[in-house]
């Protein structure tokens, strides 16, 4: 109990091992790295907002506490939120270097440089080729003209953008020639912003003498340039208007007191945000819903043995089927079969040869029987020369008497007919 009481916040950067989906909804797998793991779960309540596909091999980044399963008395990691790597590990450095350099100072209210009111000079540290330093040129032309504008070129994206920043700020203190510098960038995630996270930047930017604003990204957009310079913009074109000599000193103060207000409204928040968290963590090792959820855990270890149990029975069985099949082949009747298939083709072989003959025979008597038939046939007298006188009905005229004069009759010969007509 007092390791549930004392890790309720933990955040594990780790891959996903022997991952399990129970039908109740719940996961159970491993976090392991390359020198340790541990079990964890994450209840259905929690991985409904899973974003993503995670599966085993997955890199993810999880926050969550150490919980004891009493009924195996093992210690498992109670998963409450999780991400994929990559951006949440890139939070996590910010969140984790933001703390260290909160703690050596660096973002003290009492060490920031005041900002000039009517500053003649002032420098802008970007990408000579980005939309930042239009942004502020255009609203320092419509504002006050009279500013000159200096422009320390550099790149604010890709691997050596930090120390292409930090020349830059060397190169404009060194110079001495403008009254504050105004660094920053267009908006873009949070990997195009990483090089405004430098360790070595923000302390560059801690250690100038001259005043730093820092206009990066969107409003919503926090760097650690942010919170170490002098003062933050919310973008560039706000960074432009705060350092314009026009404006009255009472929208300069409302616009300092807002950027401070908006500052210590987010660090409030996320302390009574987190204090919050903490309290709902304790409460929740007290709250029914935790030996509810540790019933249901053993529930799932239960059908999973289970499960495991009757997949076993089902191997034994299928061996014994296969060795039975085994022996059912090593008796089987096939040469007694082929034997019997040979005879029958045998008799198929008699029987058709008999079919011949018999077949050979019959048509001897039919052509014995025809030849019969054609001998008294009339039509074989008609072929000697002879001729059969018919009426138009079909009639056989075996005498005078049975025809008139103009009578039209039919002599039949052997291959043809004529018609004639009686005088």
């Amino acid at each position: 109990m007092m390791l549930e009481a004392e890790f309720v916040n933990v955040w594990i950067s780790a891959e996903i091992s022997n991952l399990v989906r129970a039908s109740s909804g719940h996961w159970y797998f491993s976090l392991k790295d390359n020198r340790a793991q541990v079990k964890a779960a994450m209840f259905k309540g929690n991985n409904r907002s899973v974003r993503g596909v995670i599966d085993n091999g997955s890199q993810v980044l999880v926050r969550g506490r150490i919980s004891l399963y009493e009924p195996r008395g093992d210690y498992q990691f109670i998963v409450e939120t999780m991400e994929p790597a990559g951006e949440g590990l890139l939070k996590q450095q910010f969140e984790a270097l933001k703390l260290k350099l909160g703690q050596m100072g660096l973002f003290d209210q009492d060490v920031k440089r005041p900002i000039p009111q009517n500053p003649k000079r002032v420098g802008v540290i970007t990408s000579p080729t980005g939309a930042a330093v239009h942004d502020i040129l255009t609203v320092l032309k419509r504002r006050s003209p009279q500013t000159e504008v200096i422009i320390y070129p550099t790149m604010v994206q890709g691997e050596h953008a930090a120390q292409n920043l930090i020349w830059a700020i060397n190169a404009a203190n060194y110079r001495e020639e403008v009254d504050v510098l105004v660094v920053g960038r267009g908006g873009g995630s949070l990997e195009d912003l990483w090089s405004f996270n430098d360790e070595a930047l923000a302390h560059t930017i801690y250690n100038s003498a001259l005043p730093i604003i820092s206009a990066v990204g969107h409003e919503v957009d926090f760097s650690i340039c942010d919170f170490v310079a002098d003062l933050r913009a919310p973008t560039p074109s706000a960074a432009a208007e705060l350092v314009s000599t026009d404006m009255t000193d009472v929208i300069e103060k409302v616009n300092r007191l807002y950027s401070r207000l908006l500052l210590a409204y987010t660090h409030n928040y996320k302390s009574q945000k987190q204090q919050l968290s903490e309290l709902n963590k304790s409460l929740s090792l007290l709250h029914p819903s935790h030996k509810i959820q540790l019933s249901q855990q053993k529930t799932d270890e239960l059908q999973m043995r289970m499960t495991r149990i009757i997949q076993t029975q089902l191997s034994t069985q299928a061996r014994r089927v296969e060795h039975s099949q085994q022996r059912l082949l090593s008796q089987n009747p096939t040469n007694l079969i082929k034997n019997e298939q040979q005879k029958l083709v045998d008799m198929q072989h008699s029987l058709q040869s008999l079919l011949v003959r018999r077949f050979e025979r019959a048509q001897q008597q039919f052509e014995k029987v025809t030849e019969k038939l054609n001998i008294v046939s009339p039509l074989a007298t008609l072929g000697r020369g002879y001729a059969i006188a018919m009426k138009d009905n079909g009639e056989v005229i075996k005498s005078p008497k049975q025809v008139v004069t103009g009578e039209n009759i039919n002599i039949r010969l052997t291959n043809d007919s004529i018609n004639v007509v009686v005088k």
